[in-house]
């Protein structure tokens, strides 16, 4: 009997393998970079030549090899991270498989020159020369303590697999994108990446994040995050957030960490969004990184050939803290837009499930007390002189610097808040007319007035059919003195039949906004003092202050430093 069944080739074996753990150069850049990290390198050197297709060399100083390490970690499966499969619980290192050095070195011309000995100056280490998985040489060589690993001609031995690798452009790109995960990754590890001798990044070790994001995304969106951090139950989350004024359709940019790996689930990404709820225009992409921190025995990071994916324990309660812990960082009036350098202060109110250091509502101090002087505690009245410009700003003097209050934007986040709450528990007090308004209306009209009425007599409006395309309206809503009903009666159904707030998901919220928007003061109204006064004690005790439900700013601070430095000053 012929014997159809065999067991593959080592080298056949892995060539199947780096199908799954190299299919370009960027994955071997990641691969490599990954295992000079879990090795203790505190700096670290890429060079690529053509977009990694001719040349990619990454060198650390990490903590090497001697000669049978060396040569043993060119075996498939061999590994320094874990012995058991009880270690592949709560692993906190990147590469734990034992894969990544032998699939390269199956598909490619590998030098591998390592030492682990010689610390402040040279001593002996050990050069190993593979060709597509066949080791040719291994000798000693003079190196310092750490590792660099040179592999050139990918794919060379695979032609049907290096045709389908992109333009030289193209894969460069796709080799910035992984160092610069990296490089987000490690903030304590100093990078250096050439490309065609030129220089793309330079980064050193023991960066702070903030100025690690700026090298990583541009100063100019590094200047629009504000920090995150909160914490829930057995989930913590830190990082950074966009300020929702400075959100686009496009152009935006989103890492995710899990106990320090670098990770992609398109599901937080919509909790992180969740998080910007009626603070930012539908379609708008805001940028975001957060690293998120869970006992390691709630993790998973097995589930994916190239670790790209993890599996939770609890989902929900992760998804949920990703988006609380957005929402309390845009609460702070750091979110709001700035004039010079942004001033971090506190916020009014209150946050539910805020856990730990730094998040834990209870512990905030009073935005009142800190943003303006006081007549006194219990009497939550600004002492500080208001000023109305242009009948649309209020303006007063804070202690880091002169704030401006968009009067209606203002207005509009504090009916927004107030209609939900009113929507979700009960009805909003309205004022019955002696004498009724009769409106006209077109077919669409007609048809939201029917589609939203149960929300329409919520927030005061009872209105009834009159007949043909007209309506009556027996009671409206007064959110203010100055408050024209049928006006704004005739914006909002107007604004619903139009779907202007059509990209919001949750229909209370979409009537709320368009409420809101239409009811609030506008910009040219006159306000009296105690009226300003009332308005900005109202919206600081609102969950999201410093943005409009249109996503536009509510406050802006010009800080003193800034108005220093234009007088000349600084």
């Amino acid at each position: 009997m012929i014997r159809r069944v065999a067991i593959l080739a080592d080298q056949v074996a892995n060539q199947i393998a780096a199908g799954e753990v190299v299919d370009r150069p960027a994955s071997v850049v990641k691969e490599l970079v990954e295992n000079a990290i879990d090795a203790g390198a505190r700096h670290v050197r890429i060079e690529i030549v053509e977009g990694g297709k001719t040349s990619i060399v990454v060198s650390d100083d990490g903590s090497g090899m001697n000669r049978e390490d060396a040569v043993l970690a060119l075996d498939r499966h061999a590994t320094s991270k874990i012995v058991t499969a009880a270690d592949l619980v709560g692993v906190a290192t990147f590469g734990f498989r034992g894969e990544a050095l032998p699939a390269i070195a199956s598909v490619s011309r590998l030098v591998v020159t390592t030492a682990d000995d010689g610390v402040g100056g040279i001593g002996e280490g050990t050069e190993i020369t593979v060709t597509g998985g066949r080791v040719d040489r291994v000798g000693p060589t003079a190196r310092q303590r750490g590792t660099t690993v040179t592999a050139r001609g990918l794919f060379f031995n695979t032609p049907a697999r290096r045709k389908f690798l992109r333009s030289a452009s193209s894969e460069t790109r796709a080799v910035w994108d992984a160092v610069a995960v990296m490089a987000l990754t490690n903030p304590s590890v100093g990078f250096e990446f050439i490309a065609d001798s030129a220089t793309r990044l330079v980064v050193p070790s023991d960066q702070a994040e903030p100025e690690r994001v700026a090298a990583v995304w541009g100063r100019d969106l590094a200047a629009t995050l504000v920090p995150v951090r909160y914490a829930v139950g057995s989930v913590a989350v830190a990082g950074l957030a966009q300020r929702p004024a400075e959100a686009r359709p496009t152009g935006r940019r989103v890492q995710l960490f899990v106990n320090g790996r670098p990770f992609r689930d398109p599901f937080l990404i919509r909790a992180a969004e969740a998080g910007y709820r009626s603070a930012i225009a539908p379609g708008d992409r805001p940028s975001v990184l957060l690293r998120i921190a869970v006992p390691p025995t709630d993790v998973d990071v097995n589930v994916h050939p190239a670790k790209l994916e993890v599996r939770f324990r609890e989902r929900f309660q992760v998804e949920r803290a990703v988006e609380e812990a957005v929402r309390h960082a845009l609460s702070a009036l750091v979110a709001a837009a700035p004039l010079g350098r942004s001033v971090p202060w506190p916020r009014v109110g209150t946050t539910a499930g805020g856990a730990g250091p730094g998040t834990d509502p209870g512990n905030e101090p009073d935005e009142v007390a800190s943003l303006l002087p006081s007549v006194g505690p219990a009497s939550r009245s600004f002492a500080a002189p208001l000023i109305q410009l242009r009948n649309t700003y209020i303006v007063f003097d804070s202690p880091d610097g002169i704030t401006f209050v968009d009067q209606h934007s203002a207005h509009e986040r504090v009916l927004y808040q107030r209609v939900m709450t009113d929507l979700e528990s009960g009805a909003i007090a309205s004022q019955r007319l002696l004498l009724p308004l009769t409106v006209e209306l077109t077919d669409e009209e007609l048809e939201v007035i029917e589609h939203f009425s149960e929300e329409l007599n919520r927030v005061g409006f009872e209105v009834a059919p009159f007949g043909g395309r007209s309506v009556v309206i027996h009671a409206v809503p007064t959110p203010h003195p100055r408050f024209d009903p049928t006006a704004c009666f005739r914006e909002m159904v107007a604004d619903l039949a139009r779907g202007r707030f059509g990209g919001w998901a949750n229909r209370l919220e979409r009537f709320a906004a368009t409420y809101a928007c239409r009811a609030a003061v506008k910009a040219g109204t006159p306000l009296s003092e105690s009226e300003m006064r009332r308005l900005l004690l109202e919206l600081f005790e609102t969950a999201l202050p410093p943005h409009d439900v249109h996503g536009r700013s509510t406050i802006v601070t010009l800080a003193v430093d800034e108005l220093e430095r234009r007088f000349g000053r600084r």
